[in-house]
């Protein structure tokens, strides 16, 4: 399978959200020169994200909205459900199982876990947080797709080892630690802090 950059999987995804975008405005066509538009890029970099995955579009008439976001839904994954449980109750962790876009975008919540006996038992959007002593039994009963770490920096590399040892192959970690996940686990860092931080480099990197 051909390797493509992180940086056109990102654009995919932006691509998606403005065809869904112009499908709930009735829509039927889009060119690679609005996608450009809504994107800040130009449409040559537009039509080479789209031809590492086949031929799209019609030349002169452009894109069929409804054809091109099936096809990228298709690439990114988006056409099937995927389960994805909760490890943390806190902040984060709630602000995560009521963030209504994961339904949208086929990611179920089936599952969120804690150890502190004030947010066991609580109702996030539907879902029942549950005592943390009950994971590994439901890793293996439920076989999650996705684990969604949102725990203390102290409690996230055991957290990490004790999922990828029930089989667990894909996780987003927004504790702020870095984590080593074993070969074989798709592991991704959210570190809010760190992004801050580049944004304040970058605002005062433009005043100097």
């Amino acid at each position: 399978m051909k390797q493509i950059a992180e940086s056109t999987v990102r654009r995919l995804s932006l691509y998606l959200r403005f065809l869904e975008d112009y499908r709930r405005q009735g829509l039927e066509t889009i060119s690679s020169g609005d996608l450009a538009s809504l994107g800040g890029m130009t449409s040559a970099q537009v039509r080479k994200d789209l031809s590492f995955f086949g031929s799209f579009g019609t030349r002169g008439l452009g894109y069929s909205v409804n054809a091109l976001a099936h096809r990228i839904r298709e690439i990114l994954g988006l056409e099937r459900e995927w389960q994805v449980i909760i490890v943390g109750a806190g902040k984060i962790g709630a602000a995560l199982a009521q963030y209504r876009a994961f339904g949208e975008r086929g990611f179920r919540i089936v599952g969120i876990y804690d150890v502190d006996p004030a947010r066991i038992g609580v109702s996030l959007d539907g879902t029942i947080v549950k005592d943390q002593r009950e994971l590994d039994a439901d890793l293996q009963s439920v076989k999650p797709d996705i684990v969604l770490i949102a725990v203390p920096a102290e409690a996230a590399q055991p957290l990490l080892e004790r999922v990828t040892k029930a089989g667990i192959r894909g996780v987003l970690n927004f504790a702020p630690t870095p984590l080593h996940a074993p070969s074989g686990v798709t592991l991704r860092s959210v570190d809010m802090a760190l992004e801050l931080e580049l944004l304040s480099y970058t605002l005062t990197s433009a005043m100097a």
